[in-house]
C-alpha cells in the first residue's frame, strides 16, 4: 500500500524510516522456534497470509547460520525469502546473535565453549554469567562477521529489498542479575571514562554505562550493514516493568530513559522499538513515540513501532490506537503462529480496516482511542467539534457491562476527512459530538437500560438556564468499505435503534467496522 506514504506526508509525518518503506508493516513475529528447519517454514509462512498480515518478523539463528567458525549455511534464510515472495510477504529479520533476551543462547556451540577466546559478562562478586561481554573485541568480530555474511547473502537473494525491508540487530540487549558488567575487559573501560565521577555508582548511573557501550557494540554492526545493503535498522527493548530495579529487567537496553545514550552510542539505528506485553500500553507507546522538537534539530528523536506485542483478544484495538494516535510505522504480535484462532481474528480484522483506511487519499488528522474498564473516556476537542469518546459498555444495554466480567478493550482509529466529517474504524466504542456550548451546558443523568433517564433520576438537580449557542447532530452515519483506488463504498445507513435515535456512533464490542459520519449544526 503505497498510499501509505502519501498518508504520512499529508499527516506531516514522513520520516527517513517511512521513505524506506514501501507500506506500513502489518506484522507478525513467529515463536522463536517456527523457522528452525525448512519443514516449519514451509508451514507456517503460508498461514500468516490468511491471517491478514503484510509482514512476517523471523528470526535469523547465528547457531544456524555458522553451524562451524567460518562456514555459513543459508539454507534457512534462503527459504524464508522464498516461501514469503510466493505468499506475497515482506520479511523482517531478527538477528538472534551474540544476544537473544539478554543472554547468549543463539550463539553457536565453537563460540559458547570458548569462553576464553569470547569471555562473559561477570557479576562484581566474579560470576560469570550466560550473557558475552561487549567489551570483547574477539566477541564483537565474531558477531560481525557473521552478520556482515548474512547482510550480503540476502542482498546477493533479494538485492531490490523487495522481500526483506528491514532489520533487527540483536534481540532484547540487556543485562540480567548485574547491572553492568564487571568484568575485567569492562572495568578497564569503566574506569578510563571515569564513570563513576560522571554518573556516581549506584545501579542507575551502571545502567548508564551499559547501555552506551552496548549502543556503541551495536553501531559497528548498523556500519556494517548500510555499507553492505542499506535498509532500515532497529534494536527492541524489554521492558522496565513493574517496579523492577536495574539488573532485575534486561537493562541498559534501548528504554526510553536511555535513548540519549542509545543515540549517542548507535546514531546508524533508525528505530528503538517497544516489546509491550505489560499493561499500560499507551504509556509504553507514548514513551516511545517521540515527535519533533526543536532542540533535535528538526529531527524526529523516534517513530513509533512496535515489533513484539502479546498476542491477545485485545490486539486488534491496540493496532488501531498505535497508528491513529501516533501514525506508528508497523505493529507485530508475537508467537502469531502460534496463538488461537479467538486471539488473532482481532488483527485480522484490524489490519483489514487499516488496509481499507490507507487508501484514502485527502488530508487527514488521526487520533487513536483505547478504552478498558477502568480507562473509559477521552474527551477530545477538534477546532470546535466536542468528541466525547467512550468504551462501548458505558452504554446502559449492554449485559456484558455488568455481569461481573473482564471488558474486553474497546479502541479505534478516528480520522477527521474535512470539517464535520469523520471516519471512525475500530470496535467497541462510541462517540458522541457536541458544540464547545453545548458541551459546557450538557447535564449529566442516569440512564436506565433502554438508554433514556431512570425515573426521578434527577429529581434534585437544580433548575438550568435557558440554553444557549448552536448543537451539533448527526447528518448521516453509513457504514462503509474503502476501495484500492480510495472510493468510498456505501454498505448501510445506521440510524434509529443503531445511533440512538441520532444521539451517538458507535460500534459494538466484538464488531469491526468502518463508519463515514458526516454532522450539522443547527
Amino acid at each position: 500500500m503505497k498510499q501509505f506514504l502519501c498518508l504520512m506526508a499529508m499527516m506531516g509525518v514522513l520520516t527517513l524510516q517511512a521513505q524506506r518503506l514501501s507500506e506500513p508493516i502489518l506484522g507478525g513475529e513467529l515463536s522463536n522456534s517456527a523457522a528452525t528447519s525448512v519443514e516449519d517454514i514451509d508451514e507456517v509462512i503460508p498461514r500468516m497470509r490468511a491471517l491478514g498480515l503484510n509482514t512476517v518478523l523471523v528470526p535469523a539463528y547465528w547457531e544456524f547460520v555458522e553451524p562451524v567458525e567460518g562456514k555459513f549455511d543459508f539454507t534457512l534464510i534462503d527459504r524464508t525469502i522464498d516461501v514469503a515472495r510466493r505468499e506475497q510477504l515482506q520479511v523482517v529479520f531478527l538477528w538472534f546473535g551474540v544476544w537473544k533476551n539478554s543472554m547468549s543462547c543463539y550463539a553457536p556451540g565453537w563460540f559458547k565453549q570458548d569462553t576464553k577466546r569470547f569471555p562473559r559478562a561477570m557479576t562484581a562478586e566474579g560470576k560469570q554469567m550466560e550473557i558475552a561481554s561487549c567489551f570483547s573485541d574477539n566477541v564483537l568480530q565474531a558477531d560481525l562477521k557473521a552478520f556482515s555474511a548474512l547482510m550480503q547473502h540476502i542482498k546477493e537473494r533479494d538485492p531490490q529489498r523487495e522481500v526483506v525491508i528491514m532489520m533487527q540487530i540483536e534481540n532484547e540487549i540487556g543485562m540480567l542479575e548485574s547491572a553492568r558488567d564487571h568484568s575485567l575487559l569492562a572495568e578497564k573501560v569503566y574506569k578510563q571514562e571515569k564513570w563513576a565521577e560522571r554518573y556516581g555508582t549506584d545501579e542507575y548511573a551502571d545502567e548508564k554505562f551499559m547501555a552506551l557501550s552496548y549502543a556503541r557494540y551495536v553501531e559497528h554492526l548498523a556500519l556494517a550493514a548500510r555499507e553492505i545493503h542499506d535498509m532500515p535498522l532497529y534494536v527492541n527493548a524489554a521492558m522496565n516493568s513493574r517496579g523492577r530495579r536495574p539488573g532485575e529487567y534486561p537493562s541498559a537496553g534501548p528504554l526510553a530513559h536511555l535513548i540519549d545514550f542509545w543515540h549517542e552510542g548507535a546514531p546508524s539505528i533508525d528505530l528503538l522499538a517497544p516489546d509491550i506485553y505489560d499493561t499500560g500500553f499507551k504509556s509504553w507507546c507514548a514513551q516511545y513515540a517521540m515527535p519533533l522538537r526543536p532542540q533535535d534539530g528538526g529531527k524526529i528523536k523516534n517513530r513509533l513501532f512496535i515489533p513484539e506485542s502479546r498476542c491477545c483478544e485485545n490486539s486488534g484495538v491496540r493496532v488501531l490506537y498505535a497508528f491513529g494516535e501516533h501514525q506508528a510505522l508497523g505493529f507485530s504480535p508475537f508467537a502469531i503462529d502460534q496463538a488461537s484462532p479467538k486471539e488473532t481474528e482481532s488483527v485480522r480484522h484490524a489490519y483489514g480496516l487499516l488496509r481499507q483506511v490507507f487508501n484514502v487519499k485527502r488530508p487527514l488528522k488521526t487520533w487513536g482511542l483505547l478504552f478498558d474498564q477502568e480507562d473509559r473516556e477521552r474527551i477530545i476537542d477538534d477546532n470546535g467539534v466536542m468528541m466525547t469518546c467512550r468504551h462501548y459498555f458505558t452504554l446502559p444495554w449492554d449485559p456484558r457491562a455488568t455481569d461481573g466480567s473482564t471488558w474486553s478493550e474497546g479502541g479505534a482509529m478516528l480520522i477527521r476527512l474535512s470539517k464535520y466529517e469523520y471516519l471512525l474504524a475500530g470496535s467497541g466504542v462510541v462517540i458522541d459530538f457536541k458544540t464547545p456550548t453545548e458541551k459546557q451546558q450538557e447535564q449529566q443523568k442516569t440512564l436506565g437500560e433502554d438508554g433514556f433517564a431512570e425515573a426521578g433520576g434527577n429529581k434534585d438537580a437544580k433548575v438550568s438556564k435557558r440554553f444557549s449557542g448552536k448543537r451539533l447532530g448527526l447528518l448521516s452515519v453509513d457504514e462503509v468499505s474503502i476501495a484500492d483506488d480510495g472510493t468510498m463504498q456505501y454498505l448501510r445507513r445506521h440510524n434509529g435503534d443503531q445511533t440512538h435515535q441520532g444521539r451517538h456512533a458507535r460500534i459494538g464490542v466484538g464488531e469491526w467496522k468502518l463508519l463515514h459520519i458526516k454532522l450539522y449544526e443547527y
